[in-house]
């Protein structure tokens, strides 16, 4: 990156540029509520050239401020140029080369465990929509793939972690995308993409990751704000609760519904079955018809390879 990013330029993105286009579909007590949510992203900037990988990183950091009997700032972001070791689910390799975003965000966690293991779809969300506000057609594919024309182009990668000395809890979210880099190793050329190789040109990489953490503002604060919705409504009578204005949004990004998949907790290695998939569940699994016992299935962790 060659400018600095800063807390100041997010926010100051947000109210010139995001709110604007938010209030074109939401009103405006909404919106302004979901950012006052979402604010803490980005509180705190760190930028190194380069690091093996960033999640060790932000543990030991959590760690440190409690050492020193403070509290770590939630919304601390993780930058590097390039990772080393960058690791995916299961341990996988991440191609993380000089030119690609690569980030590790840090949030406390203040949310109930049902809302909480929503962070997966609203991280996926943020990267989506970041990446399409180039005039990139990408998708997302459950749980959390970004895709473009069935190319990944970005992954994403939550954990949760609580603290040695004061035991919080917090969440941490990593985000690899593929923006100015166009070399794969071989095993990847032909499943992987970047943003140059589709506009044709590079992106500058700060204004990106400002924007980038725009939109995590925004989902983080969607689900906070879901969650607040619908214990106000909650009156213990059993009536329908308010319906996830995160998981409208995160089902019109996905091109997942419809589809025809291999399901598996591995899926690369472990392919367990074939499925239809039907929809989103409430709580965030995906529903899924078994192709060969017709039986209906939800799964809340897990891979799908698309078949068709």
């Amino acid at each position: 990156m060659v400018e600095p990013l800063s807390f100041q330029s997010v926010r100051q993105l947000i109210s010139d540029e995001e709110i604007p286009s938010r209030l074109a579909h939401y009103p405006s007590e909404i919106v302004h509520a979901v950012y006052r949510y979402g604010a803490p992203v980005g509180s705190t900037i760190h930028h190194l050239p380069h690091a093996e990988r960033l999640m060790p990183l932000a543990r030991q950091r959590i760690n440190e401020y409690e050492a020193r009997s403070r509290s770590c700032p939630s919304g601390m972001v993780f930058l590097a140029d390039e990772l080393t070791e960058g690791r995916g689910r299961f341990q996988r390799t991440w191609h993380a080369p000089l030119g690609g975003l690569w980030l590790t965000l840090v949030m406390a966690n203040t949310l109930l465990p049902e809302s909480m293991r929503l962070y997966p779809l609203a991280a996926g969300m943020a990267c989506c929509e970041a990446i399409r506000s180039y005039g990139i057609d990408a998708r997302l594919k459950w749980v959390n793939d970004v895709h473009v024309a069935g190319r990944k182009i970005c992954g994403v990668l939550c954990e949760s972690f609580t603290s040695t000395i004061f035991a919080e809890e917090y969440v941490l979210v990593g985000a690899g995308i593929n923006i100015n880099n166009l070399a794969f190793p071989a095993e990847l050329t032909a499943s992987a993409v970047s943003m140059k190789e589709i506009l044709g040109c590079d992106t500058e990489l700060t204004g990106f990751a400002a924007r980038l953490l725009a939109k995590f503002a925004w989902s983080f604060g969607l689900l906070c704000y879901d969650e607040a919705q619908r214990l106000a409504a909650d009156d213990g009578s059993g009536a329908q609760l308010p319906e996830s204005l995160l998981l409208a949004a995160w089902r019109e990004l996905s091109d997942t519904v419809g589809r025809r998949v291999w399901f598996g907790f591995d899926v690369q290695q472990q392919p367990q079955y074939r499925a239809e998939v039907l929809g989103l569940a409430p709580d965030g699994g995906i529903v899924l018809r078994h192709l060969e016992s017709g039986a209906e299935i939800v799964e809340h962790s897990g891979e799908l390879l698309y078949i068709d």
